[in-house]
Protein backbone atom coordinates (compact mmCIF):
# COMPACT_ATOMS: atom_id res chain seq x y z
CA UNK A 1 0.00 0.00 0.00
CA UNK A 2 1.35 3.22 -1.19
CA UNK A 3 1.98 6.03 1.72
CA UNK A 4 -0.69 8.42 0.82
CA UNK A 5 -3.04 5.79 0.35
CA UNK A 6 -1.94 4.44 3.94
CA UNK A 7 -3.01 8.41 5.14
CA UNK A 8 -6.35 8.18 3.49
CA UNK A 9 -7.11 4.92 5.14
CA UNK A 10 -5.90 6.51 8.34
CA UNK A 11 -8.09 9.56 8.16
CA UNK A 12 -11.34 7.46 7.05
CA UNK A 13 -10.62 5.55 9.51
CA UNK A 14 -10.32 8.40 12.05
CA UNK A 15 -13.53 9.76 10.27
CA UNK A 16 -15.00 6.85 10.93
CA UNK A 17 -14.64 6.45 15.10
CA UNK A 18 -17.79 9.59 15.06
CA UNK A 19 -19.85 6.49 14.03
CA UNK A 20 -19.80 4.50 16.99
CA UNK A 21 -21.20 7.71 19.50
CA UNK A 22 -24.39 6.46 17.98
CA UNK A 23 -23.71 2.67 17.33
CA UNK A 24 -22.56 1.39 20.79
CA UNK A 25 -25.38 1.88 23.12
CA UNK A 26 -22.95 3.51 26.16
CA UNK A 27 -22.64 6.96 27.41
CA UNK A 28 -19.31 8.72 26.27
CA UNK A 29 -17.89 7.99 29.28
CA UNK A 30 -18.00 3.91 29.39
CA UNK A 31 -17.09 4.23 25.31
CA UNK A 32 -14.29 6.75 25.66
CA UNK A 33 -12.56 4.20 28.55
CA UNK A 34 -13.21 0.71 27.15
CA UNK A 35 -12.06 2.31 23.78
CA UNK A 36 -9.03 3.51 25.42
CA UNK A 37 -7.99 0.48 27.76
CA UNK A 38 -8.25 -1.82 24.84
CA UNK A 39 -5.96 0.84 22.76
CA UNK A 40 -3.76 1.12 25.01
CA UNK A 41 -2.79 -3.12 25.00
CA UNK A 42 -2.79 -2.90 21.44
CA UNK A 43 -0.56 0.17 20.85
CA UNK A 44 1.55 -1.22 24.00
CA UNK A 45 2.03 -4.31 22.37
CA UNK A 46 3.30 -3.17 19.27
CA UNK A 47 5.89 -0.56 20.81
CA UNK A 48 6.83 -3.52 23.05
CA UNK A 49 7.82 -5.55 19.95
CA UNK A 50 9.39 -3.01 18.15
CA UNK A 51 11.47 -1.24 20.68
CA UNK A 52 11.32 -4.11 23.33
CA UNK A 53 10.31 -1.90 25.84
CA UNK A 54 8.12 1.26 26.73
CA UNK A 55 10.67 3.40 28.59
CA UNK A 56 11.21 7.62 28.36
CA UNK A 57 13.73 8.94 27.84
CA UNK A 58 13.71 11.32 30.94
CA UNK A 59 11.49 10.98 34.57
CA UNK A 60 10.16 14.40 33.51
CA UNK A 61 8.41 12.73 30.39
CA UNK A 62 6.13 10.70 32.78
CA UNK A 63 4.78 13.88 34.52
CA UNK A 64 4.40 15.46 30.76
CA UNK A 65 2.23 12.36 29.24
CA UNK A 66 0.17 11.66 32.45
CA UNK A 67 -1.08 15.39 31.86
CA UNK A 68 -1.33 14.84 27.92
CA UNK A 69 -3.25 11.54 29.11
CA UNK A 70 -6.08 13.22 31.39
CA UNK A 71 -6.02 15.73 28.26
CA UNK A 72 -6.64 12.99 25.78
CA UNK A 73 -9.46 11.39 27.84
CA UNK A 74 -11.24 15.26 28.69
CA UNK A 75 -11.61 15.38 24.71
CA UNK A 76 -12.55 12.03 23.48
CA UNK A 77 -15.44 11.84 26.08
CA UNK A 78 -16.39 15.47 25.01
CA UNK A 79 -16.07 15.10 21.02
CA UNK A 80 -18.47 11.59 21.76
CA UNK A 81 -20.90 13.09 23.74
CA UNK A 82 -21.23 16.10 21.47
CA UNK A 83 -22.16 13.86 18.62
CA UNK A 84 -24.61 11.44 21.25
CA UNK A 85 -26.02 15.29 22.04
CA UNK A 86 -26.06 16.34 18.80
CA UNK A 87 -25.37 14.47 15.62
CA UNK A 88 -22.34 13.17 13.84
CA UNK A 89 -21.87 16.46 11.40
CA UNK A 90 -22.54 19.05 14.32
CA UNK A 91 -20.03 17.10 16.30
CA UNK A 92 -17.43 16.98 13.92
CA UNK A 93 -17.50 20.39 12.64
CA UNK A 94 -17.66 22.08 16.21
CA UNK A 95 -14.23 19.78 16.80
CA UNK A 96 -13.06 20.88 14.02
CA UNK A 97 -12.44 24.59 14.73
CA UNK A 98 -9.11 23.72 16.37
CA UNK A 99 -6.78 24.17 14.03
CA UNK A 100 -7.62 28.01 13.73
CA UNK A 101 -7.70 27.87 17.88
CA UNK A 102 -4.25 26.55 17.44
CA UNK A 103 -3.11 29.19 15.65
CA UNK A 104 -4.48 32.10 17.36
CA UNK A 105 -2.92 29.82 21.30
CA UNK A 106 0.24 29.11 19.79
CA UNK A 107 1.90 32.84 19.38
CA UNK A 108 -0.05 34.10 22.38
CA UNK A 109 1.55 31.59 24.74
CA UNK A 110 4.80 32.57 22.55
CA UNK A 111 4.62 36.36 24.41
CA UNK A 112 3.01 37.35 19.89
CA UNK A 113 0.00 38.69 18.30
CA UNK A 114 -1.29 36.58 16.10
CA UNK A 115 -1.28 37.80 11.86
CA UNK A 116 -4.57 39.28 10.30
CA UNK A 117 -5.07 36.22 8.37
CA UNK A 118 -5.32 33.92 11.24
CA UNK A 119 -8.03 36.41 13.22
CA UNK A 120 -9.83 36.60 9.89
CA UNK A 121 -9.93 32.26 9.76
CA UNK A 122 -11.01 32.88 13.80
CA UNK A 123 -14.13 35.19 12.54
CA UNK A 124 -14.57 32.83 9.74
CA UNK A 125 -15.30 29.83 11.83
CA UNK A 126 -17.22 32.01 14.53
CA UNK A 127 -19.49 32.45 11.71
CA UNK A 128 -19.55 28.51 10.89
CA UNK A 129 -20.51 27.88 14.49
CA UNK A 130 -23.13 30.87 14.38
CA UNK A 131 -24.96 29.07 11.68
CA UNK A 132 -24.73 25.61 13.75
CA UNK A 133 -26.43 26.98 16.81
CA UNK A 134 -30.15 26.76 16.71
CA UNK A 135 -30.69 28.51 19.82
CA UNK A 136 -28.12 30.49 22.24
CA UNK A 137 -29.43 28.01 25.13
CA UNK A 138 -27.81 24.84 26.16
CA UNK A 139 -31.38 23.26 27.16
CA UNK A 140 -31.34 22.84 23.39
CA UNK A 141 -29.60 19.09 21.53
CA UNK A 142 -27.78 20.78 19.03
CA UNK A 143 -26.02 23.71 21.26
CA UNK A 144 -25.12 21.56 23.93
CA UNK A 145 -23.39 19.47 20.92
CA UNK A 146 -22.08 22.60 19.12
CA UNK A 147 -20.82 23.63 22.88
CA UNK A 148 -18.81 19.95 23.88
CA UNK A 149 -17.55 19.96 20.07
CA UNK A 150 -15.84 23.40 20.67
CA UNK A 151 -14.44 22.39 24.41
CA UNK A 152 -13.28 18.81 22.80
CA UNK A 153 -11.28 21.41 20.24
CA UNK A 154 -9.92 23.09 22.83
CA UNK A 155 -8.76 20.42 24.63
CA UNK A 156 -7.72 18.70 21.55
CA UNK A 157 -5.06 22.37 20.88
CA UNK A 158 -4.14 21.57 24.10
CA UNK A 159 -2.94 18.59 23.82
CA UNK A 160 -1.20 19.41 20.53
CA UNK A 161 0.24 22.14 21.98
CA UNK A 162 1.68 20.52 24.87
CA UNK A 163 3.04 17.69 22.99
CA UNK A 164 4.97 19.99 20.65
CA UNK A 165 6.27 21.79 23.21
CA UNK A 166 7.48 18.96 25.68
CA UNK A 167 7.35 15.80 24.27
CA UNK A 168 7.97 15.92 20.43
CA UNK A 169 10.73 13.23 20.40
CA UNK A 170 8.34 10.25 20.69
CA UNK A 171 6.67 7.98 17.76
CA UNK A 172 2.76 8.44 17.42
CA UNK A 173 2.64 4.78 18.41
CA UNK A 174 4.85 5.16 22.08
CA UNK A 175 2.77 8.54 22.87
CA UNK A 176 -1.02 7.20 22.35
CA UNK A 177 -0.08 3.86 23.72
CA UNK A 178 0.50 6.10 27.26
CA UNK A 179 -1.85 8.42 26.23
CA UNK A 180 -4.54 6.03 26.32
CA UNK A 181 -3.66 4.10 28.97
CA UNK A 182 -3.15 7.07 31.42
CA UNK A 183 -6.83 7.82 29.62
CA UNK A 184 -8.53 4.05 31.00
CA UNK A 185 -7.13 4.76 34.01
CA UNK A 186 -8.22 8.15 35.22
CA UNK A 187 -12.18 6.95 33.31
CA UNK A 188 -12.56 3.35 34.16
CA UNK A 189 -13.39 4.66 37.93
CA UNK A 190 -16.04 6.61 36.85
CA UNK A 191 -18.11 3.98 34.02
CA UNK A 192 -21.22 2.66 35.91
CA UNK A 193 -21.47 -0.43 33.23
CA UNK A 194 -19.23 -3.14 32.63
CA UNK A 195 -18.24 -4.13 28.91
CA UNK A 196 -19.71 -7.59 29.62
CA UNK A 197 -23.21 -6.42 30.19
CA UNK A 198 -22.89 -5.71 26.32
CA UNK A 199 -24.10 -8.37 23.73
CA UNK A 200 -22.18 -9.70 21.42
CA UNK A 201 -22.83 -7.15 18.72
CA UNK A 202 -21.73 -4.65 21.14
CA UNK A 203 -18.73 -6.09 22.32
CA UNK A 204 -17.40 -6.16 18.77
CA UNK A 205 -18.18 -2.71 17.77
CA UNK A 206 -16.34 -1.84 20.94
CA UNK A 207 -13.56 -3.87 19.96
CA UNK A 208 -13.78 -2.58 16.00
CA UNK A 209 -13.47 1.25 17.58
CA UNK A 210 -10.89 0.50 19.72
CA UNK A 211 -8.54 -1.69 17.53
CA UNK A 212 -9.61 -0.68 14.08
CA UNK A 213 -10.70 2.88 14.59
CA UNK A 214 -8.15 3.88 16.58
CA UNK A 215 -4.56 1.66 17.03
CA UNK A 216 -4.62 0.76 13.57
CA UNK A 217 -5.00 4.47 12.25
CA UNK A 218 -1.91 5.72 14.53
CA UNK A 219 0.11 2.94 12.92
CA UNK A 220 -0.68 4.06 9.69
CA UNK A 221 -0.38 7.11 10.06
CA UNK A 222 3.11 7.30 11.93
CA UNK A 223 3.90 5.01 8.89
CA UNK A 224 3.02 7.71 6.02
CA UNK A 225 4.75 10.30 8.08
CA UNK A 226 8.16 8.32 7.40
CA UNK A 227 7.25 9.24 3.66
CA UNK A 228 5.28 12.20 2.98
CA UNK A 229 5.62 16.16 3.49
CA UNK A 230 4.23 17.26 6.77
CA UNK A 231 2.17 19.71 4.17
CA UNK A 232 0.56 16.32 2.33
CA UNK A 233 -0.40 14.98 6.18
CA UNK A 234 -1.77 17.82 7.32
CA UNK A 235 -3.94 19.15 3.92
CA UNK A 236 -5.23 15.54 3.64
CA UNK A 237 -5.79 15.51 7.56
CA UNK A 238 -8.70 18.03 6.80
CA UNK A 239 -10.88 15.64 5.33
CA UNK A 240 -11.86 13.96 8.18
CA UNK A 241 -14.40 15.53 8.69
CA UNK A 242 -15.69 15.01 5.12
CA UNK A 243 -15.21 11.51 5.50
CA UNK A 244 -17.19 11.28 8.93
CA UNK A 245 -20.22 13.37 7.67
CA UNK A 246 -20.59 11.03 5.12
CA UNK A 247 -20.30 7.63 6.57
CA UNK A 248 -22.85 9.11 9.11
CA UNK A 249 -24.94 9.77 6.36
CA UNK A 250 -24.65 6.25 4.71
CA UNK A 251 -24.45 3.98 7.38
CA UNK A 252 -26.67 6.28 10.20
CA UNK A 253 -29.08 8.23 7.66
CA UNK A 254 -27.81 11.21 9.42
CA UNK A 255 -28.00 13.61 6.54
CA UNK A 256 -27.09 17.34 7.57
CA UNK A 257 -29.42 20.36 6.58
CA UNK A 258 -28.50 23.21 3.87
CA UNK A 259 -27.49 25.26 7.42
CA UNK A 260 -25.22 22.59 8.98
CA UNK A 261 -23.34 22.28 5.29
CA UNK A 262 -22.96 25.95 5.01
CA UNK A 263 -21.61 26.21 8.59
CA UNK A 264 -19.26 23.49 7.83
CA UNK A 265 -17.89 24.66 4.47
CA UNK A 266 -16.97 27.93 6.65
CA UNK A 267 -14.98 25.74 9.32
CA UNK A 268 -13.06 23.30 7.12
CA UNK A 269 -12.13 25.81 4.61
CA UNK A 270 -10.62 27.80 7.33
CA UNK A 271 -8.98 24.51 8.34
CA UNK A 272 -7.49 24.46 4.94
CA UNK A 273 -6.63 27.82 4.99
CA UNK A 274 -4.89 27.16 7.80
CA UNK A 275 -3.07 24.03 7.47
CA UNK A 276 -1.72 25.59 4.33
CA UNK A 277 -0.52 28.50 5.50
CA UNK A 278 1.55 26.73 8.49
CA UNK A 279 2.82 23.83 6.29
CA UNK A 280 3.97 26.55 3.76
CA UNK A 281 5.77 28.33 6.67
CA UNK A 282 7.64 25.39 7.81
CA UNK A 283 8.73 24.64 4.24
CA UNK A 284 10.29 28.34 3.90
CA UNK A 285 11.94 28.15 7.26
CA UNK A 286 13.06 24.51 6.50
CA UNK A 287 14.70 25.81 2.99
CA UNK A 288 16.20 29.03 5.08
CA UNK A 289 18.06 26.35 7.70
CA UNK A 290 19.98 24.55 4.87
Amino acid sequence: MSPLLQLHLAVLLFGGTALFSALIPLPATEITAFRATIASLVLASVVGYRRGHLKLQHYRDYGVITLLGIIVGLHWVSYFAAMQASSVAIGMIAFFTYPVMTVIAEPLLQKRLPKGADLLSAMVVLAGIVLLVPAPTLSNNLTLGVALGVISAALFTARNLIQKRWFSGYDGPTTMAYQTGIAALMLLPWCGQAPTELDAEGLGLLLLLAVVFTALPHALMSQSLRHLAAKTVSLVGCLQPLYGVTLAALVLAQWPDGRTLLGGCLVVCAALFETHQQSSARAKKSQSNR
